[in-house]
């Protein structure tokens, strides 16, 4: 009999158990809104004053977009555009999930004048051989620098007789001595790229200046970027 009374109480106690209600676990958060993403290209990224570049951007998960000197755009899209300077564009996208910026530099170079009949090799030479610029703390052959480069290659081939200067220059961030350095590179990235386009090395030299001849003086970044650059000097 103990046993049965033993198995009635088991019973007894899962069928209590059994019975017990269940809590109903708190529904989950709702997910949180997505980030924007944002795009922004120029084609092409270098023109000459008075052309134009496409700017083509595209949007998710934004509820206002805008383009600093656009203002607002709708949240994918293109448009011509003309600066007559160099300009980084900005997109801004800002959605419930947050902001999301996005960058386009647009480099605006200044056809050369038509050769004056008579000049001098000097005069050609400041015609049509251009700086080359570059970015922040780098030394690498930007597209629009490459376009001045090889324009001033094809026109040093015509003429085999001139001997000219690469300076490097440097904004005014940055120690003395570090800026010696980065000029040094961009003089000889811009003279390695001459060579390889087929002007002979031995009609170069070159020279770093890192930031003690500034061509501009204002805190800024337009001032800066006219300073970061390979400036090429004629040999009398």
């Amino acid at each position: 009999m103990k046993w049965l009374f033993l198995v009635a109480s088991f019973a007894v106690l899962m069928t209590v158990s059994g019975c017990k209600k269940k809590e109903t676990p708190p529904p989950p958060p709702p997910p949180p809104p997505p980030a924007p993403t944002a795009s922004l290209t120029a084609n092409p990224s270098a023109i000459e004053r008075g052309q134009s570049t496409t700017l083509t951007w595209q949007t998710q998960n934004a509820t206002d977009v805008s383009i600093g000197g656009l203002g607002t755009v709708e949240p994918s899209g293109s448009r011509q555009v003309s600066p007559s300077d160099s300009t980084t564009f900005r997109l801004t996208a800002k959605g419930p999930g947050g902001t999301q910026d996005a960058t386009a530099r647009v480099t605006v170079s200044v056809p050369p004048p038509p050769a004056v009949v008579g000049a001098t090799d000097e005069e050609l030479f400041a015609q049509n051989v251009k700086d080359a610029f570059f970015d922040y703390d780098k030394y690498d052959i930007r597209p629009d620098a490459q376009q001045a480069l090889q324009a001033g290659a094809q026109f040093l081939a015509q003429h085999p007789n001139i001997r000219f200067t690469i300076e490097g220059h440097c904004d005014e961030r940055g120690s003395t001595e570090y800026n010696l350095g980065l000029g040094d590179n961009r003089a000889n990235a811009a003279k390695n790229f001459l060579a390889q386009a087929g002007v002979s090395a031995d009609r170069i030299k070159t020279i770093s200046y890192g930031k003690e001849k500034p061509v501009c003086t204002e805190s800024n970044e337009t001032c800066w970027q006219r300073n970061r650059r390979a400036h090429f000097v004629y040999q009398r």
